[in-house]
């Protein structure tokens, strides 16, 4: 057996306990000051036998069984000698963004109702905080009426977040409209000594457009159900797998059941090299989160316009999507999922899955 440290651990107090924390595999387990000194001693791949010359106070054995230990943990990495790593994307921008990316993947959810009624507990103890914020006494200037007229103010201002929908089928006409107009290919900028760059209708730090979309079409008219990449610089699709189902849907987002009868579910991903490639601070991490709410707002509004009835979640199981997908979750990772369906009949406010309207109150732009 030969092993090392594992290149993604942090450590860190909880609860009074030292606790040493893999966020590759989000495993983390509480330590004590020998296992510190024994994954000092694995820094480079070694055999179990030299890692035990290292601590002649203990037996052999016992330091072999502290390494298995190790090793089951994923504190330890164990692999032939032969074994090559492949480039990490990550590296550059680990421990800071690894840590927030791998360690939030495949959370457990909870059901809406649960959650409803712990934030009813908690709001009594600890009430909402405020979602606007004023500086009360200062000198202020009251604003002229904002302009509402045009189609640009109009779907900006119908914009919501759907969960009903109509069991009619999406036209291939609309699913091509909103996957161009939100995020294909307008123009390619060639930089002499460094490569072509690509310009969307989002923008995307230092145009290296990092974001890939795919789509699961369950209902899609002139599209046979399955999972499809969307290749943005040739306004294709391309079939990744057969079939989809709203089972499918249900599962790719937990907790979510509603949007099972979605007529097509856009995965987006973020390949990191691309934006890695440039920018080799975890800084960079925070790019690539925002580029994908750019790209899902230009969904959600192109699919307004569409007449059409949008959402979109961060609530994944990122793993079971990336299998499907057949990306490794490193080079190539789930980040977002938005959706579309056909509005149901008669219905021009987005309501909730269990009713059929949707208590509101005007904001102070609603008379506008």
């Amino acid at each position: 057996m030969v092993v090392r440290r594992s290149p993604h651990l942090v450590s860190y107090w909880h609860g009074g306990r030292l606790v040493l924390h893999n966020y590759r595999t989000n495993v983390a387990v509480a330590a004590t000051p020998i296992t510190l000194a024994v994954l000092d001693a694995c820094a480079r791949w070694s055999g179990v036998a030299a890692i035990a010359r290292r601590f002649p106070e203990y037996s052999p054995a016992s330091v072999a069984t502290a390494i298995r230990r190790l090793a089951a943990a994923t504190l330890l990495e164990s692999s032939p000698r032969a074994r090559r790593d492949r480039a990490d994307p990550w590296t550059p921008w680990d421990p800071a963004a690894g840590l927030l990316h791998f360690s939030s993947k495949d959370l457990p959810y909870r059901e809406p109702e649960t959650t409803k009624a712990i934030l009813k507990r908690r709001a009594v103890a600890d009430p909402m905080p405020r979602i606007a914020k004023r500086y009360r006494g200062a000198a202020s200037i009251a604003l002229p009426r904002p302009r509402t007229d045009g189609e640009f103010a109009r779907v900006l201002l119908e914009r919501r977040t759907w969960r009903q929908f109509a069991t009619a089928p999406v036209t291939l006409d609309a699913l091509a409209t909103l996957l161009a107009l939100s995020c294909g290919i307008r123009y390619w900028v060639p930089v002499k000594g460094i490569g072509r760059f690509a310009l969307k209708t989002y923008p995307s730090g230092g145009a290296q457009q990092p974001l890939e979309v795919y789509v699961l079409a369950r209902r899609v008219r002139g599209v046979a159900p399955g999972l499809y990449h969307y290749a943005a610089d040739a306004h294709r699709l391309e079939r990744v797998k057969r079939g989809a189902t709203a089972r499918q849907i249900a599962r790719y987002l937990p907790t979510q059941g509603w949007y099972g009868r979605a007529a097509a579910l856009f995965l987006i991903t973020a390949v990191v090299p691309r934006t890695q490639w440039k920018y080799r601070f975890p800084r960079a991490y925070k790019v690539v989160i925002a580029e994908a709410g750019h790209l899902c707002q230009n969904m959600c509004l192109a699919a307004t316009w569409l007449r059409l009835a949008p959402f979109c979640t961060m609530a994944l199981a990122d793993s079971a999507i990336e299998r499907d997908l057949g990306i490794d979750g490193v080079h190539e990772a789930v980040v977002y999922a938005a959706g579309v369906g056909v509005r149901p009949p008669g219905i021009d406010w987005a309501p909730s899955p269990t009713r059929r309207t949707t208590k509101r109150t005007p904001g102070p732009l609603a008379r506008y």
